[in-house]
């Protein structure tokens, strides 16, 4: 990009930083996944109206434009592989309202998915989806990636609780989609299309969010088993029961391992697998439910079933699962964390098959996540410096989409496609499937300036971790 450009890009920013010193521009190269790609500028945008008019000039002059919250991405999503200009979304985080009347949350992109968190709680209602990260997450990278949470198998994912948006088109112009209400039937739903699509249609400047009211009661039941197989088929058992947690998590021996080692608090290392269920609603209802479910998981072959009595007791519970992604990297530094998903009735064929993986290609493969939506998470602890390690982890990870695909299943639960999983896209979708997409992405963006280098496969990618 000459000088000419940039300096017309600061003309163009007035509230807010343009950034092209190499320090700054290296901090934005990479994300929570593979690869550095190094822009040619940063921008640091707060006015819709500036980034409209950056766009404008983007599209004009056919310079990448990569949309960037928190860089929280464990699928590639903000790299900007073919350089231009990184849009930091993060400082546009000034508005968050809650609206207790009509149920709903008006944000812009940097703000913290916690924070709305805490906003509805604090009048008694409840944004449900709950990402990991969603500590240090954007919404507006959540709404990029339609990233889901453990509570996902009873509320949904983002897309579920998002209502209306403000999205820059990659023509500059802003255009309004949805509304505030919760039924809107008017064309075609441009909301559900953008949420999901990862930067590469438009960029979303607000969001208009669905609340619902906060359930008043919840019970934790801690099961552990012998046998991953038997927790697969617990999970299954409860799902069929009539029972709908709100959280159904599993964690298998190497990730209670790797908790009880980085923070000791008595888990069972020894047990092959442990899941962890949150009921809630009413009161009386989910003291019955915790209950149920503690008989159906001794009934499939659990070797203890735990209640805990207070709430210090439930974090416990809770904190030992949020620890498994900081206390496995200690095993080795590299982490690979896929979310491929499969039907409910196929998790314990899947568990099945995920241990065939880790035997075959000898690898530290850990699973946890959120199993009662079948989205497992394997994740792979290797040595990037290890090439021939590294090999072995790209024909495991290319297996493991295989069998997702094979059992009815899908690339991706929440993370996204991004980078990482966009050489898989024609093995989920089919040629025909794949090409309406492109086609889709080319009538919003003819000139593919938009986060270019996502989803859409480049002819013959493979997946290269090794390198």
């Amino acid at each position: 990009m000459d000088k000419g450009n940039i300096q017309e890009i600061k003309d163009i920013i007035r509230i807010g930083r343009v950034l092209t010193d190499p320090s700054d521009l290296f901090s934005y190269s990479f994300d929570a996944s593979f690869g550095t790609y190094i822009p040619e500028v940063v921008v640091q945008a707060k006015d819709v109206h500036e980034i409209a008019e950056l766009v404008k000039f983007a599209n004009r002059e056919l310079i990448p434009i990569t949309p960037r919250g928190q860089a929280t991405s464990l699928s590639g999503g903000p790299l900007p592989v073919n350089g231009g200009i990184v849009l930091d979304m993060s400082t546009m985080n000034e508005l968050l309202e809650i609206d207790p009347e009509d149920l709903t949350a008006v944000v812009s992109p940097g703000v913290l998915t916690s924070k709305i968190h805490q906003a509805a709680e604090k009048v008694g209602l409840m944004y449900p989806p709950d990402p990991s990260s969603s500590h240090v997450s954007t919404i507006g990278g959540n709404l990029a990636e339609n990233s889901g949470g453990p509570r996902g198998l009873k509320y949904g994912v983002t897309k579920d609780y998002v209502i209306g948006l403000e999205v820059i088109t990659p023509q500059g112009e802003i255009i309004h989609t949805g509304g505030r209400t919760v039924k809107n039937v008017t064309g075609y739903d441009l909301t559900k299309l953008i949420v999901g699509s990862e930067g590469t249609l438009g960029i979303i400047t607000k969001a208009i969010l669905r609340l619902i009211p906060k359930p008043p009661a919840s019970e934790t039941v801690m099961a552990i088993f012998d046998s991953l197989m038997d927790a697969g088929a617990a999970i299954s058992k409860i799902l069929t029961s009539g029972i709908l947690p709100a959280k159904l998590e599993l964690m298998d021996q190497a990730s209670i391992e790797a908790v009880e080692n980085y923070e000791p608090s008595g888990l069972p290392i020894d047990a092959e697998a442990m899941i962890l269920i949150e009921l809630d609603g009413h009161p009386a209802a989910v003291k019955d439910e915790a209950e149920k479910v503690s008989h159906l998981c001794l009934e499939v072959g659990a070797r203890k079933v735990q209640i805990p009595q207070t709430e210090t007791e439930k974090a416990d519970v809770w904190k030992a699962r949020k620890l498994v992604s900081p206390a496995i990297v200690r095993i080795k530094p590299t982490k690979i964390s896929e979310d491929a998903t499969v039907p409910r009735s196929k998790i314990p064929e899947m568990c099945r098959r995920l241990q065939e993986i880790k035997r075959k290609y000898n690898l530290h493969l850990i699973v946890f996540g959120h199993a009662g939506d079948g989205n497992l998470h394997p994740n792979i602890i290797a040595d990037k410096s290890d090439k021939e390690e590294m090999k072995r982890v790209e024909q495991a990870v290319t297996e493991i989409f295989q069998s997702a695909i094979e059992l009815g299943g899908t690339l991706s639960g929440e993370h996204g496609i991004g980078t990482m999983k966009s050489s898989f896209m024609e093995m989920e979708l089919g040629e025909a499937g794949l090409d309406m997409m492109k086609k889709i992405k080319h009538a919003w963006d003819p000139n593919n300036i938009l986060n270019p280098g996502k989803i859409f496969p480049q002819p013959g990618q493979k997946l290269v971790l090794s390198e």
